[in-house]
C-alpha cells in the first residue's frame, strides 16, 4: 500500500474518531499534515510543532524518503503543506508536472557538499575519476554549478540553474559523472571517487556537513528551502500562522545550536 493511501486512511480515521467522541471537528485545533524528508527538515518541524500548537495548529509530520512524493501528495490533497525543497526544484516540478503548488515562506539553507571516503582533499582526486551527482535536474544542476564555481569544470554560457552533463564545455580532469537518485548518493561513496550529497542525506548517513566535504557550496544563492502549499490554500489563515510559527527566534536558535552551521536559517 502506498504512503499516500496510508496518509489518507489515517486522516479519515482521525476525522471519524472525532465524530464518535461527540466533538465537532471545528472545535479542535486545525490539523495540518506536512510532508518532510527525514533528517534536519523533520527535526526542525518537531521544534516548530509546539509553537504552532499555541497558534491553534496541530502539525502531523509525515516523512517521505525521496524528493518526488511530497509534491505528489500535496497536489493530490493528501497533505496540506510540505517543507523539503528549494525554489528551482519547485519551479521544475510545476513546469514538468503542472502542479498548482506555491511557496509561502522561506525556511533554511543546506549548503551542498562534495564528499569522499577515498580522498581528504579535492586536489587528491585523480584524472578520470568517477563523480556521483544527483539525477534530477535541479540538484544535479546545482552540483555542476558548484563544480564550476570551484574551477573543476566549465559550463556552456546561459545554462541557468539546471545544467546537465551535456552542458559541460570543459572538463580538464576528464571526470566521469554518474547520475543517481539523490537519496542514494551517500551509498555511492564506496564505488566512486566523490559524490555530491544534499545535507539532509549527508546527515542521515553520519557525515558532518561542516567538516567532511572536500568542496562546499557558497551558502548564498537561490537554493533556500521553503514551505509550500496548494495555490488554492495560500490565503487561508492557517498558512500565515504556520509560517509565523516556523520563522520565530526560538526555531532560529534551535537550528543554529542543533546543526552548528550545516543548516542555516534563511529568514
Amino acid at each position: 500500500m502506498s504512503l499516500i493511501r496510508l496518509t489518507r486512511r489515517a486522516a479519515f480515521g482521525l476525522f471519524g474518531a472525532t465524530l464518535l467522541a461527540g466533538v465537532a471537528p471545528a472545535s479542535a485545533q486545525t490539523v495540518i499534515r506536512i510532508a518532510v524528508t527525514p533528517g534536519p527538515h523533520a527535526q526542525i518541524l518537531e521544534a516548530v510543532k509546539p509553537i504552532a500548537a499555541k497558534k491553534g495548529i496541530e502539525l502531523k509530520i509525515i516523512e517521505f524518503s525521496d524528493y518526488v512524493v511530497p509534491n505528489q501528495a500535496l497536489d493530490a490533497g493528501e497533505i496540506e503543506a510540505n517543507s523539503f525543497q528549494n525554489q528551482p526544484y519547485l519551479d521544475n516540478q510545476v513546469k514538468d508536472r503542472g502542479y498548482k503548488i506555491v511557496p509561502v515562506g522561506l525556511t533554511v539553507n543546506f549548503p551542498l557538499g562534495i564528499y569522499s571516503k577515498k580522498y581528504k582533499s579535492w586536489a587528491e582526486v585523480p584524472d578520470g575519476a568517477k563523480i556521483a551527482i544527483q539525477n534530477d535536474p535541479t540538484n544535479g544542476g546545482r552540483s555542476l554549478l558548484l563544480l564550476q564555481d570551484k574551477g573543476v569544470i566549465k559550463l556552456k554560457p546561459g545554462v541557468g540553474y539546471k545544467p546537465t552533463v551535456l552542458d559541460i564545455a570543459d572538463n580538464p580532469k576528464r571526470l566521469q559523472f554518474i547520475e543517481i537518485d539523490a537519496a542514494q548518493t551517500p551509498r555511492a561513496l564506496d564505488d566512486v571517487a566523490a559524490a555530491a550529497i544534499n545535507t539532509n542525506y549527508a546527515t542521515q548517513a553520519g557525515l558532518d556537513p561542516v567538516k567532511d566535504p572536500i568542496l562546499k557550496e557558497d551558502p548564498k544563492g537561490p537554493y533556500v528551502n521553503l514551505l509550500a502549499v496548494r495555490a488554492a490554500d495560500k490565503d487561508k489563515p492557517w498558512v500565515k500562522e504556520l509560517v509565523a510559527a516556523y520563522q520565530t527566534p526560538e526555531v532560529k536558535a534551535f537550528v543554529l545550536e542543533k546543526f552548528k552551521g550545516a543548516v542555516l536559517p534563511a529568514w
